[in-house]
């Protein structure tokens, strides 16, 4: 493989076995970034919203946040991961009772640390999580009084709001390529498979493509991926689909760009 420098919530939504639904949900983006300096401080807000006819409950917590191309997911404790921005931040409330067809709010602040010695760079970041509370909960503050907790399988629905702080005019942006390969589909498609890593110091969330050439050097059609989120150290795998393609050798260039100057590629040689 060659890598060739052209020029460079989570959505996180969880559901357990359920046996009834969340009343609150999250308005608004699922991830919030900011550009900010070492000694700044700025706030956010988070909207929740409840559209059934009884008050909806919910908690809120923070968590870590890592990830990789095999699927893995880490939420560890807050501040656990080098980059985690979770320390910084404060938000109120912990716990929130959003009525009928109403909203509530969650308020945040994220102070940046000021450190002249080993001075922050590139993108931090951590997670606030809002997790429903069924009304038969024995962690329902809604649950009557006269009502015995029961036990059993309960829905657990949790929102993630990634929070990320990006220090300005700080650090640089590199991509990894770990892997590619050929995969078919139970439908007989045919997958170009990328294994792609985040080995730089700047959080970014890049376009990617695949274009085929033939053994002529004739374009046979550029291919999307997904927009997916990539932090310092996680991973992610695209499974492009290559359509309309007959069987032979090709060329494949992958890219990936970030915008502006932040382009980035590898060449890999393909057999149908």
């Amino acid at each position: 493989m060659t890598k060739i420098r052209l020029s460079t919530l989570l959505i996180f939504f969880l559901l357990c076995v359920a046996t009834a639904r969340s009343q609150v949900a999250v308005m608004g983006e699922l991830s919030h970034d900011r550009l900010a300096k070492q000694g700044e401080t700025y706030e956010g807000v988070i909207t929740l919203r409840n559209d059934s006819d009884e008050p909806g409950e919910a908690k809120i917590y923070q968590t870590d946040y890592l990830f990789a191309h095999d699927g893995t997911n880490n939420y560890g404790a807050p501040g656990s991961t080098s980059r985690s921005n979770a320390l910084w931040i404060s938000f109120s409330p912990a716990h929130v009772i959003v009525p009928a067809h109403g909203t509530a709010e969650i308020n945040y602040s994220v102070a940046v640390p000021q450190i002249d010695l080993e001075p922050l760079v590139g993108s931090y970041w951590s997670m606030i999580m809002i997790e429903g509370i069924q009304k038969d909960s024995p962690e329902s503050s809604l649950r009557s009084t006269d009502d015995e907790p029961q036990m059993g399988i309960r829905q657990a629905i949790r929102y993630g709001i990634q929070l990320a702080t990006h220090i300005a005019g700080s650090g640089m942006k590199s991509i990894q390529f770990l892997d590619a390969r050929l995969v078919r589909t139970d439908q007989g498609k045919t997958n170009i498979q990328v294994d792609i890593g985040n080995n730089g110091d700047l959080g970014m969330r890049p376009e990617v493509y695949v274009e085929l050439f033939d053994q002529m050097g004739a374009s046979m059609g550029k291919f999307p991926g997904i927009q997916y989120r990539l932090y310092p150290g996680t991973s992610v795998r695209q499974n492009i689909l290559l359509e309309g393609i007959a069987a032979g050798t090709y060329k494949a260039l992958v890219v990936i760009d970030d915008g502006n100057d932040d382009i980035f590629g590898a060449e890999y040689n393909l057999e149908f």
